[in-house]
């Protein structure tokens, strides 16, 4: 299953309608079927679980301009699949589409540029990895409207536990305190594997940490700017052999453990941390026995310094609208209350000054930590190539299960090779 996929349904508040005040909303596979909205009208396609990043921008932009915004909703697959039915059909419904990162190449030429509102104060404004990957062949073609990355959560109340903190400084000879080096992670994560408990989690059903590992290295993910493949080379291996070596630390069965299955081992109170998207932090449930005892830090940095794989999504205006004025106005609308998306369910931004904006308010210690990985040095987006969720589904994540349950890692990475190299024929 796709990570993006995972982590919108893990997001996602049900995927019902919800009516926004003063907007009119479309639901399901619905909406008008005539060639964009035309007046003071239009037509937003969005995936379920992000409509409500959006309901409240909707709402300011009706108030500020007039504007109004017609939601059409879909899961995640079918979102994907109207997309790639109606840019094939040259005739579109909608006058923006909210798109995930990693279809940015497939639908890269059906959406028209929106140059004029990448001025430089926004820019600067927006996580260097983001600005980035927006820019297609010298123009920018997607507004990120919201973004996530990993960081570490850490069970606040056995670090501070005064027993735990003296038994830990005399094993280890350094203070118990939210790791900052990996060999401090793997320490932490060895002290707490005992009586039941685990100190991390390795979640071999999905690539991202593994990756983000490689960036740390100092390596491209898989691919280089040529499109060369290189997840055979030392970075890779490198981090993939660490990867592994966390297994002596976490539960069982790591081929298996995916993102909800680490979310529940830590909500739970299974293992001292985890490595997780930092929305989760403001998730944890009120009936869980870790809930008000985690704490928070930034993802760890290797030789190239601190690296995450941000998961944003993007707003992007079809070629074949006709209604581009009002698509670009909402656009804009939604860049200048980009911190309404905090107030959501999912409670996510893409503008550095939002995150700022709430990152000293109590509920939301996760921001300082998130801003800090997503402006890491070697952050990085994923690859911009069409086949990269099927490289994902058909070799990273199998390479993974085959590595945390005791395979040889060169000889892994070696097949992988070949078989990106195929993929890419």
């Amino acid at each position: 299953m796709s990570t993006r996929k995972t982590i919108s349904r893990l997001a996602s508040i049900g995927g019902l309608c919800t009516a926004v005040a003063l907007v009119a909303t479309g639901c399901g596979a619905g909406g008008p079927a005539s060639s964009g909205s035309s007046g003071s009208t239009v037509n937003v396609l969005v995936e379920a679980g992000g409509h409500a990043e959006l309901a409240g921008v909707a709402e300011q932009c009706k108030k500020d301009t007039g504007l109004n915004v017609n939601f059409v909703e879909l899961p995640y697959d079918g979102l994907f699949n109207r997309l790639s039915s109606e840019f094939s059909s040259g005739t579109v419904s909608f006058d923006v589409a909210a798109l995930d990162s990693v279809w940015i190449p497939s639908f890269k030429d059906a959406v028209q540029p929106i140059d004029e509102l990448f001025t430089d104060e926004a820019k600067k404004d927006i996580f260097p990895a983001l600005v980035k990957e927006a820019e297609v062949d010298g123009h920018f073609i997607g507004m990120p409207a919201w973004t996530n990355a990993e960081i570490i959560l850490y069970r606040k109340d056995l670090f501070e536990d005064a027993k735990n903190k003296a038994e830990f400084k005399a094993k280890y000879g350094y203070d118990l305190a939210a790791p900052t080096t990996w060999k401090q992670y793997q320490d932490i994560s060895e002290f707490f594997t005992k009586d039941g408990m685990y100190g991390t989690d390795v979640k071999g059903a999905v690539e991202t940490e593994w990756l983000a590992h490689v960036l740390q290295a100092g390596s491209a993910m898989v691919l280089d700017e040529n499109n060369n493949v290189v997840v055979d080379n030392a970075a890779h291996k490198e981090a993939l052999d660490f990867y592994v070596s966390m297994t002596k630390s976490a539960p069982p069965g790591a081929a298996q453990v995916d993102w909800a299955a680490a979310q529940n081992l830590f909500n739970q109170g299974k293992t001292a941390m985890t490595r997780f998207w930092a929305h989760a932090y403001r998730q944890i449930p009120t009936d869980s026995p870790v809930a008000g005892k985690v704490g928070t830090a930034a993802m760890i940095g290797g030789s190239a310094g601190v690296a995450g794989v941000p998961g944003p999504w993007y707003l992007s205006v079809p070629k074949a609208t006709k209604n581009t004025d009002n698509a670009k106005k909402f656009i804009k609308c939604a860049y200048d209350n980009n911190s309404l998306g905090i107030e959501s369910s999912l409670g996510l931004a893409s503008r550095i000054s939002a995150f700022e904006k709430y990152q000293d308010k109590a509920g939301y210690e996760s921001f300082k930590p998130l801003i800090e990985t997503l402006n890491g040095d070697a952050t990085a987006t994923r690859p911009a190539t069409e086949k990269w969720q099927q490289i994902v589904d058909t070799v990273l994540i199998p390479v993974l299960q085959k590595a945390v349950a005791g395979g040889d890692t060169a000889a892994l990475l070696a097949d992988a090779k070949k078989q990106i190299q195929d993929l890419l024929k």
